[in-house]
């Protein structure tokens, strides 16, 4: 490596962080150059790695990085982690070791959306930190630097704060990100976390059921929604239910469908054994909770596309089978259009009810892998089988 060379290794658990660390690998020597240093050629350097994903220990990661950086013989290292890191209930958003020039990323922390962005702006910052040094001084010459770079450039990144990890907007009002250097940790020169336990459960939850990829799951409902619309396609074509529909008031029909789509989730989680077990440390029963909190968010969100779904194709079909004549005269002759919404918004919720409990989820594999606790589960085997084959 000549002496013009700088190399980032980025390092990713396997799964979603891995595909983040691959759509951005691209931009970000640019990047790089533009908002840390650009005398020097800047070089990515990928390697997907268990560690970051299989503890939820920060000192325990970094020492993993620290391992892997004198393996390749990187620069500058960033761990990337889909697991939530904590404080007490405090939310880690992300960490950095000066003097070793590692870091670490927590993606749970960075929210919901736009994360591709919030992953690539945490990166250029964590780096730029650990090369102006986390000190005030050194802040103060990266935030010179970012002044003097040429007025006509439209550059986001110029007008940024040396010392945020990310900006003001949106996301970041409610839930603030604090940048401090802590004294009681030797490995640590600069942590950013959010100092709310409101904040830092919002920022945790929304982005555990992001990392979860609910969209993901839904494929795995197509039988469920088969035996759903048949059945509901069914009942259809008797009077009962239309009679049902016009009688029922709007927030009956609200409840109606917060009944079903709840009974659905709970059912999944019990059939599927998805509720993480009690454990015995308080940080463990903390993490418990958020782990349960976001399988529950991820099954609703699951749930709710495949509600609207089962609206869409009911709606289709009773347009189709219910003639507007026959309508009102078995109902009402005041009865007009809008009473097949309500017919459809009725039947989806009885179909859900009694047509898709009791039937399991067509990919088990798929429901497990988008909660938290099975893939630790499955990288705890991963690192075991890794360390095995090292010892022999």
């Amino acid at each position: 490596m000549s002496g013009s060379d700088y190399t980032v290794g980025l390092i990713a658990a396997p799964g979603y962080p891995k595909e983040l660390i691959d759509s951005l690998k691209a931009d970000l020597p640019e990047l790089l150059d533009y908002y840390v240093d650009d005398h020097r050629h800047w070089k990515i350097d990928c390697s997907i790695d268990s560690i970051t994903g299989g503890t939820d220990q920060s000192e325990e990661v970094m020492r993993a990085i620290l391992s892997l950086r004198d393996e390749n013989k990187w620069n500058f290292t960033v761990a990337i982690t889909d697991l939530p890191l904590l404080q007490g209930k405090k939310a880690i958003i992300a960490e950095a070791y000066e003097e070793e020039r590692v870091a670490l990323i927590s993606l749970p922390g960075l929210g919901a959306v736009p994360l591709a962005r919030r992953v690539r702006d945490s990166i250029l910052q964590l780096v730029n930190e650990m090369f102006y040094t986390t000190s005030d001084e050194g802040r103060r010459r990266a935030e010179q630097r970012l002044e003097k770079k040429d007025q006509t450039e439209d550059k986001e990144l110029k007008t940024r704060n040396p010392k945020r990890l990310l900006g003001r907007k949106g996301f970041d009002k409610v839930s603030p990100i604090k940048r401090e250097t802590p004294e009681d940790t030797e490995n640590i020169d600069v942590r950013f976390k959010v100092n709310s336990y409101s904040g830092s459960a919002l920022r945790l939850l929304t982005g555990m059921v992001r990392a979860n990829k609910p969209w993901v799951m839904f494929s795995s409902f197509k039988k469920v929604i088969m035996l759903a619309f048949t059945t509901g396609a069914y009942a259809l074509v008797f009077p009962t239910l239309w009679m049902l529909s016009n009688e029922y008031s709007v927030w009956r029909m609200f409840l109606l469908s917060n009944i079903s789509i709840l009974a659905m989730v709970f059912w999944i989680i019990s059939a599927h054994q998805l509720w993480e077990k009690k454990q015995f440390t308080e940080k463990a029963s903390h993490l418990r909770k958020l782990y349960n909190a976001s399988t529950f968010l991820t099954l609703f969100t699951s749930v709710c596309f495949y509600y609207l779904l089962l609206f869409v194709l009911f709606s289709f079909a009773v347009i189709l089978f219910i003639p507007m004549g026959l309508l009102q005269s078995e109902v009402s002759p005041d009865v007009g259009y809008v009473n097949y919404f309500y017919i459809a918004w009725t039947a989806t919720s009885i179909a859900t009810i009694i047509g898709a409990l009791g039937s399991a989820l067509e990919d088990e594999e798929v429901v497990l892998s988008s909660t938290y606790g099975y893939r630790q589960r499955q990288r705890y085997e991963e690192i075991r089988r890794i360390e095995e084959e090292r010892e022999q």
